[in-house]
């Protein structure tokens, strides 16, 4: 890891603070939303506007930095993400529902910005040293894992009104981003022969190895933020509710479980680089999907804080595998000019999956419960699993026609 350059180092560092606004939303949204939505039902609604924001974002976002480089615009999305930071602390200080979704949407927006920061590590390498770059840089999101959700507690109290102030402290880190990224490398990516041509694009569309790197990222992101958006508004209100529930959970315990759930998305990076040398990328998606069957046996077996804790902390390994292993399959279903067009797609694909799954985890916790969130989950992860294994037997197919081919000649 050493022997990889200093854009990748930086980049390591500036995700580490970009991505602990995701992270704080993700803990303090579902809170916000339970306190001053109108109805409980719409407590995910500020967390799934910040996804939806990112999924909408994504495309305009791609497409200027194939245009102008990925430097000024990484700039932008900082400084749009220290601006809805503000905003969240207007719309707590005034109780503002509407603003608060506002800046969630414009905070979702720069996480579409933030979320290129893989692809330009893996730009500053040679395609040989691509998945350790791709698995470095995320091992920021470590240092996300732990400040995002205490930029909730140490700002909860800060100024008068609850939660100000760590939107406030959110809006320091995200002005530190502006300066880092203004003294960043750029990757040299800027491409004026883009494919346009949609026959081009088509054919990348119905490959297998496309809908395995795709569907991989877009499973594993949106049961992660299915399960994970839920998590803390079920601990610590939905309980409540429920007399029968014996063991009720604190902020502090919520904090907990949501911080070890992000330091397990980020801490296998230390090895997933290394598994799919080994190993290969399809037995680390098959790995990912069966860590998370293992998530939904854990979670539906009690309501205690063990249960959480544990069944969060697998949910964050699976999704490392199965994203990680979906980002670094897609550069091998596309070429040069075809670049921007297929990452837009498949980051729309990821995000807009992600934002739907967070916007319904709220309303199906109070109109199916836990066990209903868990047995919807199961059902996606095995219509996945066939999917992979009909996508992998079409590759087989293919290898096998090729060989064939090859022979008669």
């Amino acid at each position: 890891m050493l022997a990889l350059p200093r854009n990748v180092w930086l980049l390591t560092l500036v995700l580490s603070l970009a991505m602990s606004a995701g992270a704080m939303m993700v803990m303090v949204g579902g809170l916000i939303g339970a306190q001053m939505a109108p109805s409980p039902k719409l407590s995910t609604l500020p967390v799934a506007l910040m996804i939806v924001g990112t999924a909408i974002g994504v495309v305009p976002v791609t497409r200027a930095m194939g245009k102008y480089g990925r430097k000024p615009i990484f700039v932008g999305v900082a400084m749009l993400a220290c601006l809805s930071s503000l905003l969240g602390a207007m719309s707590v200080v005034i109780e503002q529902f509407e603003l608060f979704l506002f800046a969630s949407f414009v905070l979702g927006i720069a996480i579409s910005g933030f979320q290129q920061i893989r692809f330009a590590a893996m730009e500053s390498v040679d395609l040989e040293r691509a998945p350790k770059a791709a698995s470095t840089v995320m091992l920021g999101g470590l240092v996300a894992a732990v400040l995002g959700p205490e930029l909730v507690t140490q700002g909860n109290n800060l100024l008068e009104t609850q939660f100000a102030g760590s939107f406030v402290l959110m809006a320091i880190l995200c002005l530190g981003c502006v300066g880092l990224f203004a003294i960043m490398t750029e990757t040299h990516i800027r491409n004026d022969k883009v494919s346009h041509h949609k026959a081009d694009i088509a054919d990348v569309l119905v490959k297998p190895t496309f809908i395995i790197a795709v569907s991989a990222s877009v499973v594993g992101y949106a049961l992660m933020s299915f399960i994970m958006t839920a998590t803390p508004v079920h601990m610590h209100m939905h309980m409540h509710m429920h007399m029968h529930v014996t063991e009720q959970h604190s902020l502090e315990h919520a904090k907990w479980v949501i911080q070890s759930h992000i330091l397990a998305m980020y801490l296998p990076s230390l090895v997933s680089g290394w598994l799919i040398a080994k190993l290969g990328v399809n037995k680390v998606i098959a790995g990912g999907l069966l860590i998370y069957l293992i998530t939904i046996a854990v979670a539906s077996s009690g309501n205690h804080l063990a249960n959480y804790w544990v069944a969060l902390i697998l949910l964050g390994i699976g999704w490392n595998f199965l994203f990680l292993g979906g980002t670094v399959l897609l550069p091998q279903t596309h070429n040069t000019a075809q670049k921007f067009r297929v990452q837009s797609i498949n980051e729309f694909a990821v995000f807009s999956a992600q934002g739907m799954a967070a916007l319904g985890a709220g309303a199906l916790l109070f109109a199916l419960g836990w066990q209903g969130l868990m047995v919807t989950s199961f059902i996606i992860i095995c219509s996945h699993i066939l999917l992979l294994a009909w996508q992998a037997y079409r590759v087989r197919l293919a290898s096998q026609i090729a060989v064939e081919v090859g022979g008669e000649k």
